[in-house]
């Protein structure tokens, strides 16, 4: 077989930054102009409070994507906020030069907040713990309170709320910090369960303006609560997922909810081969040959984060046609049965991309693995270079 070479990296995830930035404008445009603070079937009230704003979730590297390019995307695209889950990640984001606000809410307990605060960082925070460590650190924090609603993890049991309002509230009168916010997480349990913890959020709100707290930032929904529970979207909403073009419904597609996938992963395929019928292909011998045909290798594996579960079924597009992985993916590569088609060493396997290119999608791979779309994004390795278009 005859040798091409295109000069792109040898495994390649190909982030199209503007397809972040239109993520934003079509979530914004989705939920329209307003936030509305109650639904009528939980509270009866249909008040609005202005335009919700964007948090940009930029956590695990930007969902695989990048963490400090996908922020600056989003920012374009008119995000407001930049959301990470622990300190490390927001000073990578800072080091770079993101000066947009950020909010980071997961914490290793044996660490002080002091460079958190330095770095004007916001702390998210679930119990008085937590606070009153935020509260003895160098400077004043800016904290953003998490009440758990439903979902069981992190946040602020029910019982708890008045006690860690009531000391957010002595420690802002004594100016050792500043509530700025309060939120929590929907479990996307079903849309009665969703209500359910929209109406327990609408109580926390209260309960902590009765205590004297005034937050500025209330927010519940993420991508999939901010595009379908209307009453989940208060002051402002987190957008994951959907940031990156990829949909958290199994009922609708990202091109049925206006999104453009933003990343493609290829790598060159570094071998072809022609075997005769009955040739036994890789570990196992899961897959053999039905005729004689020609066989590429690709060097991805489950190393880089291509799950060895979606063996004998991801789907790989070389030269416009689309195969799938023969036989068991291995740690560093896999091989996809051609039959009589023939491609050349150099020539680009592409595992996912953007479907309206006519590619497989990040959910066919989440559906050969027995996963979801999130986990085929976020897994993906560090011997993948991250290249970046606008």
């Amino acid at each position: 077989m005859t040798e091409r070479s295109s000069g792109r990296p040898f495994r390649e995830a190909r982030v199209d930054l503007a397809a972040i930035a239109h993520n934003v404008r079509a979530i914004r445009a989705a939920i329209g102009d307003t936030a509305v603070t109650g639904d009528p079937a939980v509270t009866g009230d249909s008040a609005a409070t202005g335009a919700a704003m964007v948090m940009a979730v930029v956590k695990a590297g930007g969902y695989g994507h990048g963490a400090v390019p996908a922020a600056r995307a989003a920012l374009d695209g008119g995000a407001d906020w930049l959301g990470v889950v622990d300190i490390d990640e927001a000073h990578e984001l800072r080091a770079a030069g993101v000066s947009a606000p950020i909010l980071a809410w997961l914490h290793d307990p044996n660490r002080g907040f002091d460079d958190a605060i330095a770095d004007g960082i916001d702390l998210g925070l679930g119990s008085t713990e937590q606070l009153n460590r935020a509260a003895a650190a160098t400077g004043t924090a800016n904290v953003q309170l998490k009440v758990d609603t439903g979902l069981s993890r992190g946040g602020a049991g029910r019982s708890e709320w008045a006690g860690l309002f009531r000391a957010a509230a002595l420690h802002e009168r004594r100016g050792q910090l500043r509530v700025r916010g309060l939120w929590s997480h929907l479990a996307n349990a079903g849309h009665a369960e969703d209500l359910a913890q929209v109406a327990l959020f609408e109580e926390a709100i209260a309960l902590a303006a009765d205590i004297g707290l005034t937050p500025e930032l209330t927010h519940l929904a993420a991508t999939a609560g901010a595009l379908r529970v209307p009453s989940a979207r208060f002051g402002m909403v987190r957008i994951g997922l959907g940031l990156y073009g990829l949909s958290p419904f199994d009922d609708a597609t990202s091109a049925a909810i206006g999104l453009r996938p933003a990343l493609e992963l290829s790598a060159a395929i570094t071998s072809i081969k022609r075997v005769p019928a009955g040739t036994g292909v890789s570990y196992g011998y899961a897959h053999r040959t039905a005729d004689d045909c020609y066989l590429a290798l690709v060097p991805l594996g489950y190393a880089d984060g291509i799950p060895r579960s979606a063996s004998a079924r991801g789907p790989v597009s070389i030269n416009g046609r689309i195969y799938r992985v023969a036989g068991r993916i291995a740690m560093d590569q896999f091989v996809v049965d051609l039959g009589s088609d023939v491609a050349a060493v150099g020539d680009r396997a592409i595992l996912f991309g953007d479907p309206a290119a006519g590619l497989p999608s990040a959910e066919d791979w989440a559906a050969a693995a027995g996963t979801i779309n999130y986990e085929i994004v976020a897994r993906l390795g560090t011997r993948i270079e991250r290249t970046y278009s606008s």
